[in-house]
């Protein structure tokens, strides 16, 4: 599986942000669990998507007052 370069994880993760903030507060739950599904459609490796969440989880980063 090919890994992202920094330039574009950057901005990925600058469009998902948006994106989440778009969606509102009620929905990013809700979003999310959708991006999460439509990105595992595409992986369509089951483990590799268990492995992704259980990393995500363990990475997850301490909230921020910047944020």
């Amino acid at each position: 599986m090919s890994q992202l370069n920094e330039r574009a994880r950057d901005q990925l993760y600058t469009r998902c942000a948006r994106a989440i903030s778009h969606a509102g507060r009620e929905a990013e739950s809700l979003f999310l669990a959708r991006l999460a599904l439509l990105l595992f459609e595409q992986i369509g490796d089951e483990k590799i998507c268990e492995e992704a969440i259980a990393a995500a989880l363990r990475a997850l980063p301490a909230p921020s007052l910047s944020a």
